[in-house]
């Protein structure tokens, strides 16, 4: 049986996966500078109040609307703010299935969207499965990231149906500008295209600069259409709860609104107890949050203190997000780097290439990593790039 042209070739793991496998598997304990699960990093989380939030009588009832529970959207609005009306959301399962429904929405198969790189990989897949291409468009690196407009429009072509941006993006940290929003809802306006905006670690300044966008939302009266994403999370820390959301501003809102809850009704996909629990888990996100800042803050001045020691090696600056760049002498492959590091040192890092990076010369690092596995992998990579 031939299976379909959207799915990968072969599902073999990649070298650094297999590595890792290989060497778990013999009893090598690895120090991980990649975790990204918060439920793995020692927060603590109020484990009561979210088990009494999930197991309350209306988990029971099965009352399922298109665009989610009021009482679950009206707890996301006041959430945002910024006049976000729940009228205005509609839930999903993920942030990957917000993805998956709105290149549904905006494309047909062959139709493109346009992504500033680094990012991510996840949505060269997410494009790829709903029959869309998702096309790479470099930013640049001036002190700090810059998306290049003028790339972004060169690149828009009849096919392109919308630009995907993280705001900040992961994994450079990188918060819009206020400029920058000016320029891509311009382009996008004149273009006919719709802006996607990807705003899973808005909660999560650390360098942020003055002229920042905080939020897409910070804009009542868009140009052009735009879709905000965002869940549980990372707003909560909570990503076994698989609550994420849109929320629709600009042109025509009103009415792709009623396509995506006509998308969403052939799943209905959201469970009743995330909705029933929103409003209660939305009221806990900020202790939650409150540890995960204080993690990276310390993570981040721990990595500051260690490269003072080592001055061949530097760090890019973090506006956002839960991730640093560790930049290193290009001596090998990003690859090759976190390959050996594995081997020699037993600790996990991210090549920078994993995440379209340009050249050679940069590990990408969480910072979420509980702070003592942090401080020792650094004690153990460091040496040897």
């Amino acid at each position: 049986m031939r299976l379909s042209s959207r799915l990968p070739q072969g599902f073999e793991p990649n070298a650094l996966s297999a590595a890792l496998a290989r060497l778990r598997a013999e009893g090598r304990d690895i120090l991980d500078l990649t975790a990204s699960n918060p439920t793995r990093c020692g927060f603590r989380y109020p484990e009561a109040e979210i088990r009494a939030a999930l197991s309350g009588p209306a988990v029971l009832a099965y009352d399922p609307d298109p665009q989610g529970s009021r009482a679950a959207r009206e707890a996301i609005a006041a959430h945002h703010g910024c006049g976000l009306r729940p009228e205005d959301l509609l839930l999903t399962a993920s942030t990957s299935e917000g993805y998956g429904l709105l290149f549904k929405l905006l494309g047909d198969p062959g139709d493109e969207v346009l992504v500033p790189s680094p990012s991510y990989p996840l949505f060269d897949w997410l494009a790829r499965l709903e029959g869309l291409t998702a096309r790479a468009v470099p930013s640049y690196f001036h002190d700090r990231w810059h998306l290049d407009l003028g790339a972004l429009e060169a690149a828009a072509g009849p096919r392109t149906r919308a630009i995907v941006v993280v705001n900040p993006n992961n994994p450079t940290g990188h918060f819009l500008s206020k400029t920058e929003w000016a320029g891509l809802t311009d382009l996008c306006a004149r273009r006919g295209l719709a802006l996607l905006v990807d705003e899973v670690f808005a909660d999560y300044a650390l360098e942020a600069p003055a002229d920042r966008l905080p939020t897409a939302l910070a804009d009542a009266s868009p140009p052009c259409p735009v879709f905000l994403l965002s869940g549980l999370s990372k707003v909560a820390a909570l990503p076994q709860v698989k609550l994420g959301w849109i929320a629709v501003r600009g042109p025509g809102a009103a009415g792709h609104l009623e396509a995506l809850a006509f998308l969403a009704d052939q799943y209905l996909s959201v469970s009743a107890p995330v909705q029933a629990a929103a409003s209660t888990l939305l009221a806990l996100a900020p202790a939650i949050r409150q540890q995960v800042q204080a993690r990276l803050r310390i993570n981040l001045a721990a990595l500051d203190a260690a490269l003072a020691h080592h001055l061949h090696l530097t760090r890019l600056p973090v506006e956002g997000g839960w991730s640093v760049l560790l930049r290193r002498p290009a001596v090998d492959a990003d690859e090759a780097c976190t390959l050996r590091l594995l081997e020699e040192t037993a600790t996990l890092a991210h090549p920078g290439s994993f995440f379209d990076l340009p050249g050679d010369g940069h590990l990408v690092l969480s910072l979420l990593t509980p702070e003592q596995t942090f401080h020792d992998g650094l004690l153990r990579i460091f040496p040897c790039l």
